[in-house]
Formats: C-alpha cells, sequence, structure tokens
C-alpha cells in the first residue's frame, strides 16, 4: 500500500510525457499543396450569419483572398473546379448563444469582375462565371435553401478548411488542413491565413529534403594516376 502514491506520481509522469510529445508531432501537408499555384475562397455551405453582422462571412472570405494575395504564393480563381486548392470559411457567432440567420441572397454574391486592394498590388480579377457560385458540396443543409432566422449554440470560433480542388464539389471530400479559432478570420492579422502560410513552408522543406535524399551522391572525378607520385 505505502508504494501506492509512488506508482500514481509515476504513472502521471508518464502521461504528461505522452501528451508532450504528442503535442509536439505535427501533420506535414501533401506536396501537392506545394505545387498548387491558384487557390478559391468561398464561404462554407451552411454557414449562418450572427444577426448582429448580417454580412459576417462574406467579410471574412474578403479579408482572406487579400490576406492570399497578400502572401503572394497562390493567385486567386473563382471556380472551384479549376482551382488548385479551395478554402472555405465559416466566420464564429463570438458568442456562446447568438441569432443567426441563413439562406437567402446574403452570401449568393453574383461573381462578375471586382478590384481588390492591398498593401502591395491592385489586383483585377475577372470570375470565370456570372450569376450565383454554384454550390461546393452536393449534400447542402436544406435549412439553408431559403432565409430563416435562429439561434446558433456553439460555432464561436472562426474556421478555415483547405481542400483539393479541381472537382465540382470539393467541400465532399476531407479538408486537408483546417483552423478553428477566435477572431481567425479577422483583419489585418487574418491568423488564419498566417498559420497556413507556415504549414506550406514546413511542407515545401520537407519537399526540399526529400528531394534531396533521393539524389544520387556525387562521383569522385578523379583520374587514375593524379594522385601523388610513389617514391
Amino acid at each position: 500500500m505505502k508504494y501506492r502514491p509512488y506508482l500514481l506520481m509515476v504513472l502521471m509522469v508518464a502521461v504528461a510525457a505522452a501528451g508532450i510529445a504528442k503535442k509536439k508531432e505535427k501533420k506535414v501537408l501533401p506536396e501537392v499543396v506545394v505545387r498548387a499555384q491558384t487557390v478559391a475562397v468561398v464561404i462554407r455551405d451552411g454557414a449562418r450569419e450572427p444577426m448582429s453582422d448580417p454580412n459576417a462571412n462574406l467579410k471574412a472570405q474578403k479579408e482572406v483572398e487579400k490576406a492570399i494575395m497578400k502572401w503572394g504564393r497562390y493567385r486567386l480563381a473563382v471556380d472551384v473546379e479549376t482551382a488548385d486548392l479551395v478554402i472555405a470559411v465559416q466566420k464564429g457567432t463570438g458568442k456562446a448563444a447568438e441569432g443567426t440567420v441563413g439562406g437567402g441572397p446574403v452570401d449568393n454574391v453574383p461573381v462578375i469582375g471586382e478590384r481588390t486592394d492591398t498593401d502591395t498590388d491592385s489586383t483585377i480579377r475577372v470570375g470565370a462565371r456570372q450569376g450565383t457560385p454554384p454550390p461546393t458540396t452536393q449534400y447542402p443543409d436544406p435549412q439553408t435553401q431559403r432565409p430563416s432566422e435562429g439561434a446558433q449554440i456553439g460555432g464561436t470560433d472562426d474556421r478555415m478548411a483547405v481542400y483539393l480542388g479541381g472537382t465540382q464539389y470539393p467541400l465532399d471530400s476531407a479538408p486537408i488542413w483546417t483552423f478553428t479559432g477566435k477572431d481567425g478570420l479577422k483583419a489585418p492579422d487574418v491568423k488564419a491565413v498566417e498559420e497556413f502560410r507556415k504549414a506550406v513552408e514546413e511542407a515545401e522543406k520537407a519537399a526540399q529534403q526529400k528531394q534531396q535524399q533521393k539524389q544520387p551522391a556525387p562521383q569522385s572525378t578523379a583520374q587514375p594516376g593524379s594522385g601523388a607520385s610513389k617514391p
């Protein structure tokens, strides 16, 4: 019995060490993210708007697009079927319970042409199609097909998820990277994009190391008899 406190202490230390080791593990993004050149930013289907800010998701979409252009690694695309990557955003309510509105024309903004200014440049982006953007999933929430009011429980944090593009319904697949956090889609920091940038840089380093390991070792170019003369 006298050994029980000691055993409990050892067990607690082991569990804590395992938790720290697990926390340090990072999932490296696939190389397709490194090779990607274009990205489309969309509002997640079914995302509801806080009644205090009916355009919250649209604002978040624009801020993410500006942050992507300021980053300069990817070009913006409007068509998810031609974009290499698709970023889906959803603005959190910031409160445990918040009245929301969903459906209707709030986020269904026609895509025609737009000029977006950043600190570094001014880019004109022309839409690939006119009219209401098509759904990015074939399983939309039926409740979002018409204007409605309600209360959203939870969903206090901003969310951003990255999917592979090139398909009609990219959001039907599992995301390759996700971010959830308070004010993660808020300017000027747009923390979600900053964290994604760090993840892409880590994936790029991993890809470079993998490529270096595949390269054959350099062969010696010394010619026979070119060494020092024997006595």
